[in-house]
């Protein structure tokens, strides 16, 4: 097959998975969209004295981000404002997070927060773990381009410069976006086999044996690895890399496992834990409202609804309040009670 051949076949299958993921989004392209008017709608919305907060909140968590894309270039040329800014300029706190969240295209959004997570007082590693560990080879190349283009900074760099040990190693296994493909038969009982020698059986730890394998492998791969795992050794891997690992390398790695056994079930439990207990993490509740209202929402409502004794809608409500929670509320398109 020639180059070109590979890479339109290649695109395309990206192409189709990409379709497939966003059906399992809550938040729809709204038929019938006219860019001009909804550019207008928030105009008046924000024009004069106080400011309509509902007609905000309404028509962006209707509209795709690709339409959102849209209203703010009718905005700019109907307006010569940026309608970011006016946002900014009416509106405040979480709320107004959300909403420039939502108004911030997919990709630019996981740069922005990789860049407030590196270049903030320390280093947010929750962040760096989440994206880094959910998002799919193809989304992370995109993010490493996107990261140079925006501030002329290789992210790799940033993310070396700033973490360090074991734990730096897997991230930068992690941003070379370049897992195996598919099922490799001939490797699933060494891999398991290995895993086990490098933790379980061991006095200490290998840890670049689970940073080889649990960074490298498909997650069907890393699936069968793991049936394969507990039947050698008794455990599941989340159990030993609890006990064989700590600190900031224990989070990524067991993210990297739960994203390869299904990241809607990553993502319920994140949200599960943003919200559950005193106080709330606002930034992870917001970030992951907003990074997957589009693409696979539903299934963490089921995911969430399967795993805990709630539905995400009934934690949103009881957890926060105002114009905030109505916009939450909406991006998570129903209750599953």
């Amino acid at each position: 097959m020639s180059a070109l051949r590979t890479v339109q076949t290649f695109s395309a299958s990206f192409a189709v998975e990409y379709r497939t993921m966003a059906n399992r989004g809550t938040v729809k392209p709204h038929s019938g969209f006219n860019a001009n008017e909804d550019a207008e709608a928030l105009y008046k919305a924000m024009k004069g004295l106080g400011t309509d907060e509902d007609a905000i909140l309404q028509l962006l968590t209707a509209r795709s981000n690709a339409q959102r894309q849209q209203i703010k270039a009718a905005y700019k040329t109907l307006h010569g404002k940026d309608l970011v800014d006016d946002l900014k300029s009416e509106l405040g706190g979480k709320f107004e997070t959300l909403i420039v969240g939502l108004m911030t295209p997919p990709i630019e959004y996981d740069v922005t927060e990789l860049r407030n997570a590196i270049k903030g007082a320390g280093t947010d590693e929750k962040v760096l773990i989440e994206i880094l560990a959910s998002r799919t080879p193809q989304q992370v190349r995109e993010i490493i381009a996107t990261y140079k283009k925006e501030y002329d900074d290789d992210l790799e760099e940033d993310v070396t410069g700033d973490t360090s040990g074991h734990f730096k190693r897997m991230m930068v296994v992690l941003l070379q976006a370049s897992r195996q493909q598919g099922v490799d038969e001939d490797k699933i009982d060494s891999d398991a086999q290995e895993l086990f020698a490098a933790g379980e059986q061991k006095y200490g730890t290998d840890e670049d044996k689970f940073i080889t394998i649990l960074g490298n492998r498909s997650a069907a791969h890393l699936k069968r690895v793991f049936d394969e795992y507990m039947k050698l050794s008794g455990y599941e891997i989340e159990e030993s890399i609890q006990r064989e690992t700590s600190g900031s390398l224990r989070d990524l790695l067991l993210a990297v496992v739960k994203c390869a056994r299904s990241v809607p079930a990553y993502f319920a439990e994140s949200l599960y834990y943003a919200m559950k207990g005193g106080g709330t993490d606002d930034s992870t509740l917001i970030r992951i409202m907003v990074s997957r209202s589009e693409v696979d929402m539903l299934d963490i409502r089921a995911q969430f609804r399967r795993m805990f004794a709630t539905s995400l809608h009934n934690m949103i409500k009881n957890d926060t309040s105002g114009d905030y929670r109505k916009t939450l509320l909406l991006l998570c398109g129903g209750d599953d009670a």
